[in-house]
């Protein structure tokens, strides 16, 4: 009981400063969806309420296509509600609800630390049997699986995408300025300088949701040090003092003096697609981000699409470290079930119609990679084939840090990398400020 309080008040705590965060930002969109204010519970006992953060294309279609297909077969007796809300606003949302001792039927959120404490505070249930029972099982690759997992429990159902980080760029501009996929950080810095030279900015890049920038820093502190160092850190065995991230923060502030990013970078926000206006703008050359983008791309415009290339983060020179390592997620979103008995088994259901043959293949002409087996066969984009080859030749994927840490080592994180982009904190400072967050998140667990 003790142990479930702390756990609640670490929530509520994060609630706090979710909350503070919002008032500073915009409102976002929320939802459309009429429910969208709902608690945790249906209007009925036979309706499941699935949290989401499908609110555009093609996420959405995807989710509606699943939820359609469970309400109009199902046998259960059960009515799934979809409520997508905002990505940033939903992290919110859904940290505010349980705090608040309240949670969705069945929600989508991400692996790793936050979902653990989720977890923990109770508001996921085991669902060993009802996964060992399902074809589930046996389509899924074993990596997302593995993401699935908890103190050796299955706790969630991984659908949406195999994201890796990597640089999208137009491939018409390379042509003109002659330039190539880059294989070295110094060849990747000469595009960056012919391109600014040439009056584009180099990266589009919306710093104001703060995992956007984390996309650099995962990149170069792994291509500095591995992933060796990470872990250690984690484990408590290690700092994130650690060389390989001071360097990465160092090589971001050489880029915002060298005039890398868009001006007022940290004002940027993702969720209003103002980086991704910058490449269709073609005022921006690259966007380093997760390969979801190959769906977001595909949709808005075939005709840019056709444009676009993709890389995997180029190694560092004079590095031991292994430069095939990727930084992602196998799954990119985790459908996880705060309900019981017969509701936890349609819900199930419903989840499972999210990995279905029909969705799947829907997924695929959407530009996205359902994190099964054999998916390679099914894709036929010579874009999305090359990711999934740079995945299955990874000899690690190491999943994004604001989802595989703790909610407040990963906020201090984001935090203090932000003021790095913006030139208001030292690397040093902001990876002191980091490794204060794991020490007292450490000392929380040892009590």
């Amino acid at each position: 009981m003790k142990k479930r309080m702390k756990q609640l008040a670490a929530l509520s705590m994060a609630a706090l400063m979710a909350a503070s965060l919002a008032a500073c930002g915009s409102s976002g969109g929320d939802s459309s969806d009429s429910s969208s204010g709902s608690s945790s519970k249906g209007g009925d006992d036979k309706e499941i309420v699935y949290w989401n953060i499908g609110t555009e294309s093609p996420d959405k279609d995807v989710i509606d296509k699943a939820v359609e297909k469970f309400n109009s077969e199902t046998k259960s007796g059960y009515h799934v509600t979809s409520v997508p809300t905002q990505n940033d606003t939903y992290k919110e949302k859904l940290v505010v609800a349980m705090s608040s001792g309240e949670c969705p039927d069945m929600y989508s959120s991400w692996s790793g630390g936050p979902m653990f404490e989720y977890i923990d505070s109770g508001y996921a249930q085991p669902i060993d049997d009802l996964f060992n029972n399902s074809d589930i099982k046996d389509k899924l690759m074993d990596a997302a699986i593995s993401q699935a997992t908890y103190n050796d429990h299955i706790y969630a159902i991984p659908y949406q995408n195999v994201s890796l980080a990597g640089i999208f760029y137009n491939k018409e501009m390379f042509e003109k300025y002659n330039l190539e996929e880059p294989k070295t950080l110094s060849d990747l810095e000469n595009i960056c300088a012919t391109l600014k030279d040439n009056g584009i900015t180099p990266f589009a890049l919306a710093n104001g949701s703060k995992w956007t920038g984390s996309m650099y820093f995962m990149c170069l502190a792994a291509r500095y040090g591995g992933l060796e160092p990470f872990q250690n850190a984690v484990a408590g065995e290690g700092k994130f003092t650690d060389d390989c991230f001071v360097k990465a923060g160092e090589k971001i502030q050489e880029w915002v003096n060298d005039g890398y990013f868009p001006e007022g970078v940290n004002s940027l926000s993702e969720d209003d697609g103002q980086a991704k206006q910058l490449m269709y703008q073609e005022t921006a050359g690259m966007l380093l981000c997760g390969s979801w983008y190959t769906g977001t791309f595909a949709t808005d415009s075939k005709e840019f699409y056709q444009k676009v290339g993709w890389f995997p983060f180029p190694e560092i020179e004079g590095s031991d470290a292994d430069p095939t390592i990727q930084i992602g997620t196998v799954g990119d979103q985790f459908v996880s079930f705060n309900c019981t008995d017969d509701k936890l088994a349609a819900a199930f259901e419903c989840a499972e119609d999210l990995l279905s043959d029909e969705v799947v293949d829907f997924e695929v002409e959407s530009g996205k990679i359902p994190p099964i087996k054999g998916i390679e066969d099914k894709l036929k984009d010579p874009l999305t084939k090359e990711i999934v080859e740079a995945a299955n030749n990874a000899p690690e994927i190491q999943l994004w840090y604001d989802q595989y840490l703790a909610p407040s080592v990963a906020t201090a994180h984001l935090d203090g990398l932000q003021e790095v982009f913006g030139l208001t904190k030292t690397p040093e400072e902001a990876q002191q400020e980091m490794q204060d967050a794991m020490d007292e998140y450490l000392s929380t667990k040892a009590e």
